[in-house]
């Protein structure tokens, strides 16, 4: 079979989709370079940790040396559900967020932040988090994650190339109101 497949040989049909969708996958991956890959994953990685610090919770993940950039697991305060969390992230955010697995299940949820995502998308992402959380009773402050999250990203962001912009509109002059016809007078 590795003989065959060497020269390019399937002994199958091939799903030409999936190969056409890896060949666009790698080239995306080229463009944007590997290393610049794993740095953004971080970085979003760093804000969604933030976010988790902002919220008073904890990475199931105890020490930094653990942390993934793939993906953060959020344990849920003593007496709460994980599963009510990501239940109601779904059926009333429309977000889906990862369960907790085997011994973990129900103690936490998961948000991921990998792959062809930016600030923005993981921003909607720990909103819909910070809202379900509420909706179930558990204490964290409207905002906190979002906001930290943010101050993070915006504080890591490389600074922007200074470039040419159209001028300013001027400012709308006051117009006179316009005036009144005389009243006749009565007597």
């Amino acid at each position: 079979m590795s003989k065959a497949n060497a020269t390019g040989y399937f002994p199958y049909t091939p799903s030409l989709p999936m190969l056409y969708g890896l060949r666009e996958s790698l080239a995306v991956l080229f463009e944007e370079g590997l290393e610049n890959v794993f740095a953004r994953h971080h970085r979003l990685a760093e804000g969604t940790r933030a976010a988790v610090k902002a919220w008073g919770l904890s990475l199931c993940a105890k020490e930094p040396k653990w942390h993934s950039d793939t993906v953060s697991a959020i344990l849920v305060p003593p007496g709460f559900n994980g599963a009510e969390v990501i239940d109601i992230a779904y059926r009333r955010y429309d977000l889906a967020l990862g369960a907790g697995l085997a011994r973990m299940a129900g103690k936490l949820f998961r948000i991921g932040h990998l792959g062809d995502l930016n600030e923005l998308m993981l921003l909607g992402a720990i909103a819909g988090a910070e809202m379900a959380m509420r909706d179930v009773g558990i204490k964290v402050t409207p905002g906190s994650g979002v906001g930290a999250a943010e101050e993070y990203w915006r504080s890591t962001a490389k600074p922007l190339d200074k470039r040419d912009l159209p001028p300013r509109a001027p400012d709308a002059q006051p117009t006179a109101p316009a005036a009144r016809p005389p009243v006749a007078a009565t007597r």
